[in-house]
């Protein structure tokens, strides 16, 4: 059996498969997320611990068969470690974007884009770090490691500082062409090569599981725990998603379209970002918008609804309506890299009601992943088949608007899970068995959502109005 550990912003997810991988058994642990300030996004590394090892409790099976971990998690945080191994503050997140004014002084050197092929990103990890040493230079002087979150679940799990390639892409310091950390960009972070995790292939072993943890979850120790992956390539390992293509979107607390390409291929002016895939020789593009699922949570929360609920009241899919939501509840990427941007309705009406604000909603998202869509293709990349995954793909009413604006279909993988967690175990089972891409099949397809061929202009001229919308508000702070 593989195991698949996904640490996710709201929960750590525990997936148990077998070599025929049949689901054995998985578990979900929430997790808080911390906000003290707007732009401000935290969580207590030693939460992810904790949560890990009752993930684990909660699979209630044998473990004595698990023959190899492997890692997904979400990508960009700051985990500043001591010389003891101890966390120094709370780990800022991906989605926290304090450091914008250190991001963009980074972004105004041309250096950055040039060695890592991507914009420097208030979310990013530099970044962050930047800040810390503006603002806590204390903590700054102490740091020994500096680890992404699912890195700092393996140093508790192994004892071993090391990371992957797609995720290390995403911290703004890797030569992602040459897949190595840059000592110059580390320079100029006022870092060294000292303080990085040493770096794997996600299929290849990161190290070992240490006696004392294996007795802790009941596990056996000395089991390789792979490279693994942040969380999209992960995704893509889970989803089979790794041929130049083929792509998905996901419809998580951000909002992802991801694409495998055959080699580097860097676009830092579209705002789209160029990693590093979880398998060796491979890159991909990924556009990413950062409220998804999080604008329709956020709108239940206003009016005290459940989410799922708003969607599925809302019947067949509409024009869209004179109502326009921007998603920019804490800023945006894909395309446009602004920090400070927030959300907002235009063109409310008296007659406007509840189910007006939920489509308004899904659209905004929609329009957004547009964004992202029109970018990838601009720089050349085909997509040629698109596999819906997370949260927001329940909602056949947002898939529906999403392949009428792509004007693609979108492909529903049958029951089970084929994300993060099952990208893990599968690279866990490569860095066990010496197994490679063979194992990342696509799922099987329950049904596929076509495009209304009706709406595809009309969808099409509410985008217009919404990209005019951001040119509009995009001064106002």
């Amino acid at each position: 059996m593989f195991l698949g550990l996904d640490l996710g912003t709201s929960g750590l997810k525990a997936l148990l498969v077998d070599g025929a991988e049949r689901i054995v058994a998985e578990t979900v642990v929430p997790l808080r997320v911390s906000r003290p300030h707007d732009g401000w996004v935290e969580q207590d590394p030693n939460d992810w611990f904790s949560a890990c090892a009752d993930a684990i409790a909660g699979l209630e099976v044998d473990l004595s068969a698990v023959q190899g971990i492997g890692l997904s998690g979400h990508m960009h945080g700051a985990t500043l470690l001591d010389a003891a191994g101890t966390s120094l503050r709370p780990c800022m997140l991906w989605n926290d974007t304090r450091a914008a004014a250190q991001a963009a002084a980074m972004d105004a050197d041309p250096f950055w884009r040039a060695v890592t092929g991507n914009i420097v990103f208030p979310g990013f990890t530099a970044p962050k770090l930047a800040w810390v040493r503006d603002h806590e230079p204390d903590i700054f002087a102490r740091i020994d490691k500096v680890l992404l979150p699912k890195d700092a679940l393996r140093f508790w799990l192994t004892g071993d500082a090391v990371s992957d390639m797609s995720d290390a892409a995403g911290t703004s310091w890797l030569d992602t062409g040459a897949r190595d950390w840059s000592d110059a960009l580390l320079e100029r972070s006022g870092l060294t090569r000292s303080q990085m995790p040493s770096l794997v292939e996600g299929s290849q072993v990161s190290g070992h599981l240490s006696g004392s943890i294996a007795g802790q979850l009941g596990l056996p120790a000395g089991i390789p725990v792979a490279g693994g992956g942040g969380d999209n390539a992960a995704s893509a390992i889970g989803m089979g998603v790794v041929k130049p293509g083929q792509a998905f979107v996901s419809l998580g607390t951000s909002g992802v379209l991801f694409a495998p390409t055959p080699s580097y291929a860097a676009a830092p002016q579209s705002a789209l970002h160029s990693f590093c895939h979880a398998l060796p020789d491979l890159w991909h593009q990924m556009g990413v918008i950062l409220s998804a699922t999080d604008s329709l949570n956020w709108l239940a929360g206003v009016l005290n609804a459940d989410a799922q609920q708003l969607t599925a009241d809302l019947g067949p899919l509409q024009a869209p309506g004179r109502t326009i939501f921007m998603p920019y509840l804490g800023g945006e990427r894909t395309p446009h890299n602004d920090a400070h941007v927030r959300g907002g309705f235009l063109h409310l009406a008296h007659h406007t009601d509840r189910d007006a604000l939920t489509r308004a909603v899904l659209e905004g998202v929609t329009h957004a992943l547009r964004d992202s869509f029109d970018a990838m293709t601009q720089t050349g990349t085909k997509i040629d088949s698109l596999i819906a995954v997370g949260g927001g793909s329940k909602s056949d009413y947002w898939l529906k608007a999403i392949a009428t604006s792509l004007n693609m279909p979108i492909q529903l993988p049958a029951a089970g899970d084929f994300g993060g967690a099952l990208g893990a175990a599968r690279l866990g089972r490569m860095a066990a068995t010496g197994e490679g891409a063979e194992l990342a099949v696509p799922p099987p397809i329950s049904r596929t959502i076509e495009p209304d061929a009706n709406l595809v202009d009309t969808f099409a001229e509410a985008h217009g109005r919404y990209a005019d919308a951001y040119r509009a508000v995009k001064f106002l702070r």
